[in-house]
């Protein structure tokens, strides 16, 4: 998004159709030839394939993507294989599809069938080729062949590529020094008439590396194929650009301006300046003028017509480095602009590289059909009153391709602007935005405000591949519809969002988002994990103002790189009856990392999800004060089961509880859930938070614990009587105070009950706790108090039963005389032997002790050391406490002695005592003039 003294975004953040080509001037479709030849979709985004029919743009050109095509000689193919790990570019990211055949060496090539039905007789190539060494690119050519017969050198270049990121340049576009490395902007197009006959459908057509084509290689990410139609003539009437004296230059730019070119400029404002006197059309006819300098053309009320955007063409050269602000190539009140080309020769987004816009454009019912755009740093800056931009192209623009705003030429207004069947790949920014300005400051420190947009319409657009900003961005205004879109390849940022824009933005009231399609979209710009569709404030890293009643519905994501969906803040939205399909992380997610939802509200309802992969996470909802309905989800169970034992037939106590048995119901009857979780749900229809274990006897865990969830079992206990319960618990690190077991009434059963470090997820333990019950049918509730742990399964015994033993102290809490260094008394109940508590040196007696959080029956300590550390003796006493201040001895102070012999290990036995203290007093060490121990675990054992 170009900025008029906007705040900068922080956060900037962010299958094709099959059909017919039509030969029309301007755009009619694009379609996208079957199988092999076509362009390529990978197989995890095929379910999005299908729905696209209906959504993008419809043009005269066929892609093909490199990927798709046969390969020759060697060439491969690279792909991105998973989400970016680093908040840098690479060509697979910028590419489309993000993937691209790689042409590395003579013979090379990459080869397509013509199934469009038509003739082929114009080419559009998206490629990247290697910067020069210093920096600031180079040219090449690449051969065309057909039917495999040498038809036409192509010429390619890397001028308006391969800006550099490295040495504090991040997310800028003005440093070409490649020895900063992180480059990023690696692809450009090309275009060009086939030489001699057109190409007949069904024949072959390839892009060849020969020995006279000199860059070390050529990606090709695309090929658009078409078959333009004749010139337009002149409308009668017109006045020429020629009759001012504007000369057509027909040198190839390629990358760079004709140095001997002719300014066309003053000629054509002459010509604008008639035309406008006169109330006639003027008209640019077949050739390429040229504009110098940092003036543009300004005109107002005609019509602007050229004989094609294949023909006609308005190239900016501007000298470069430039400190001049430039003004926009065109400047537009009221006019009508279709059927041309404009190009520039800028070399990166700012005014030292020579950028400007192409067209700021307002006034009232405007319309810009049929133009093609490159290379400027917006395509369309848009204000005013009914305008509409339609059947254009932009491709390899360095900021925006289309921002329709209130601020453009000083409007003020922005309102009944329509964006719809619009082509648009590789933009440095949004490739479509809704720009609703509150205010902009002037340099004298006051402000000019702006009228809130109100009934924005873009539908029917394709944006791909934008290397520096969301396929489509909605920042604020009221009653607009953003519908029948396809989004695809984002590099960094969102694919879709509905938010405001910055501190100066207006709030967004009202929006509709439907039917589009977004696909292989989101990023990591600023290390983000970026969703590929957005709702709320914080879009661009602001996190302020409103977003309300935005309704999105029937939208397919497919293959998001991160999240699906991200909430942040917002109120009134409604997310109801879309797709998502294959998220690289997780669903749907509110308040996620970066964008925060302090507070907020939305119906979810009525959403399929498909393909979440393991440790992904169907729904979430980090905010404790953002309020969500949710309903009706893939993920839910709709009409759950009446509420009671799982089976039917309640646990039996004495026995085992399987965590992943707990009761029918649904949520609030049979669990509580913060978020809704799982990849091994299928045991059961209403299966929420369970994966496979790995454990022994196998079957499914309850995971992603957290606090406040609650989870409710049915049991039948044989007889009245005190039972030890031992749960099956994997943790990676220790959880004190973990979790209890209350019963149907809510009175805590065993107190607090910890989670000892098992190393990790899948690796694990046995804590016990023992709990009172009253014979018969009774509800007991596992509550989670703190997460980071799974269970298994809970075992209960008759007291004087069988259960296996557990270290009582494990992840509790503990206490000290004091310590040294970073050797804290939290180390002795970690259950890592590596870590260790050490007392403050040379200040004896020194004391650590643990807390069991109640009461607890025990008959036996265990004190270890590192088992690598060489002998030594400590004189050590133990105590015990039930209130934490009275102490009554268990051990009498004694010579104990560590000995790797015997694994550095002391046991201390004493008569069953309940305690819920437990202090072991050092006053001396052989070893080291301190208190030492790695494990102090209490048994009741």
């Amino acid at each position: 998004m170009r900025m008029h003294s906007r705040v900068l975004r922080k956060a900037r953040v962010i299958p094709r159709l099959s059909a017919a080509v039509a030969t029309v001037v301007g755009l009619a479709l694009m379609s996208v030839a079957p199988a092999a030849a076509a362009p390529h979709t990978p197989a995890a985004a095929a379910p999005a394939a299908a729905s696209a029919a209906a959504a993008g743009a419809t043009t005269p050109f066929t892609t093909y993507e490199g990927e798709a095509g046969t390969l020759g000689g060697g060439a491969s193919t690279v792909s991105l294989t998973a989400a970016p790990t680093t908040q840098f570019s690479s060509a697979a990211l910028e590419a489309s599809g993000h993937a691209y055949a790689h042409l590395g060496g003579t013979g090379q090539s990459v080869q397509w069938t013509n199934t469009t039905g038509h003739p082929i007789s114009f080419v559009n190539v998206r490629a990247s080729i290697p910067d020069s060494a210093a920096g600031g690119g180079l040219t090449g050519t690449l051969d065309l062949y057909v039917n495999g017969t040498f038809r036409q050198a192509l010429n390619l270049n890397s001028k308006q590529t391969w800006v550099y990121e490295g040495n504090n340049n991040y997310n800028t576009s003005d440093n070409q020094n490649p020895a900063d490395g992180s480059p990023r902007v690696f692809f450009d197009e090309a275009h060009t008439f086939v030489t001699g006959d057109p190409i007949a459908p069904g024949s072959t057509f390839s892009l060849k590396k020969d020995s006279a084509n000199g860059a070390a290689f050529y990606d090709i990410d695309a090929v658009d194929v078409e078959n333009p139609p004749a010139p337009a003539t002149q409308p009668t009437g017109s006045i020429s650009i020629t009759s001012c004296g504007a000369v057509s230059d027909n040198a190839p730019t390629n990358g760079s301006a004709d140095g001997q070119a002719v300014d066309s400029g003053p000629a054509i404002q002459n010509c604008i300046n008639q035309a406008q006197a006169q109330s006639k059309t003027l008209w640019i006819p077949q050739g390429t003028f040229y504009v110098k300098g940092t003036t543009g053309l300004r005109a107002n009320g005609i019509t602007i017509a050229g004989a094609g955007l294949w023909y006609s063409t308005v190239y900016r050269d501007v000298p470069v480095p430039n400190s001049t602000p430039l003004a926009a190539l065109f400047e537009l009140t009221s006019c009508h602009v279709q059927n041309f080309h404009i190009d520039a020769n800028a070399v990166s987004r700012s005014t030292i590289g020579g950028d400007g816009g192409a067209m700021d454009t307002t006034g009232s019912n405007w319309t810009a059909d049929g133009i093609w755009t490159q290379h400027t740093m917006s395509g369309f800056w848009a204000s005013g009153t009914g305008g509409k931009v339609s059947n254009s192209r932009l491709t390899s623009v360095w900021a925006d391709g289309i921002n329709v705003n209130n601020v453009s030429l000083n409007a003020g207004t922005g309102n009944d602007l329509t964006v719809t069947n619009n082509f648009v790949r590789g933009t440095g920014d949004d490739a479509i935005a809704i720009n609703s300005v509150d205010y902009n400051t002037n340099g004298d420190g006051s402000r000019t405000y702006y009228n809130p947009m109100t009934h924005i319409t873009v539908t029917g657009n394709t944006s791909i591949a934008p290397w520096g900003g969301k396929g489509i961005g909605i920042y604020g205004g009221s009653g607009h519809l953003v519908s029948g879109n396809y989004i695809s390849d984002t590099a960094r940022y969102i694919g879709l969002g509905a938010g405001r824009f910055g501190v100066n933005g207006n709030d967004l009231l009202s929006a509709t988002v439907s039917d589009n399609v977004v696909v292989r979209s989101g990023g990591n710009a600023y290390s983000q994990g970026q969703p590929a569709l957005h709702i709320g404030n914080g879009g661009d890293g602001q996190n302020t103002g409103t977003v309300d009643h935005v309704t999105v519905t029937g939208n397919t994501v497919a293959d998001s790189l991160y999240d699906a969906v991200g909430f942040s803040t917002s109120t009134n939205t409604q997310l109801r009856n879309n797709t998502f399909t294959d998220p690289g992380r997780n669903g749907v997610v509110i308040s996620p990392p970066f964008y925060p939802a302090p507070s907020g509200s939305a119906t979810i309802t009525g959403n399929t999800l498909t393909g979440l992969r393991p440790g992904g996470t169907s729904f979430a909802n980090n905010s404790a004060g953002f309020n969500a309905s949710v309903s009706g989800n893939s993920w839910e169970t709709t009409t759950p089961p009446p509420a009671g034992p799982y089976g039917g037939t309640p646990a039996p106590v004495p026995g085992t509880v399987q965590a992943e048995n707990y009761d029918t119901g649904g949520r609030g009857s049979a669990y509580n859930v913060t978020s809704v979780n799982g990849n091994a749900n299928s045991y059961r229809a209403d299966g929420i938070d369970l994966e496979a274990t790995s454990d022994t006897g196998g079957g499914y865990d309850l995971g992603w614990t957290a606090s406040g969830q609650w989870f409710r079992y049915t049991v039948t206990v044989a007889s009245a009587g005190t039972y030890t319960v031992g749960l099956r618990v994997a943790a990676p690190a220790a959880v004190g105070d973990a979790l209890r077991l209350s019963d149907a009434a809510g009175t805590d059963l065993s107190g607090p009950v910890g989670v000892p470090a098992t190393g990790d997820w899948q690796s694990w333990a046995t804590v016990t706790t023992t709990v009172t019950l009253p014979a018969g049918r009774q509800t007991l509730t596992v509550r989670q108090d703190n997460g980071g742990w799974n269970l298994n399964h809970l075992v209960f015994a008759a007291s004087g039963g069988t259960t296996p033993a557990t270290d009582l102290a494990a992840g509790r809490a503990t206490a000290e005389s004091g310590h040294t260094q970073s050797y804290g008394s939290s180390n002795v109940t970690d259950g890592n032997r590596d870590s260790y508590w050490e007392s403050a040196n040379n200040a004896f007696p020194q004391w650590v002790q643990v807390d069991l959080g109640a009461a607890r029956t025990a008959s036996r300590v265990v004190l270890r050391l590192p088992a690598a550390w060489g002998a030594r003796s400590q004189t050590l006493a133990l105590t015990a406490s039930t209130d934490g201040s009275a102490f009554s001895t268990l051990k009498a102070s004694a010579a104990y002695t560590f000995d790797p012999a015997s694994d550095n290990t002391v046991s201390l036995t004493f008569p069953a005592t309940a305690q819920r203290y437990f202090r072991i007093t050092v006053t001396a060490n052989s070893g080291w003039p301190a208190g030492q121990l790695s494990d102090f675990q209490v048994w009741s054992s």
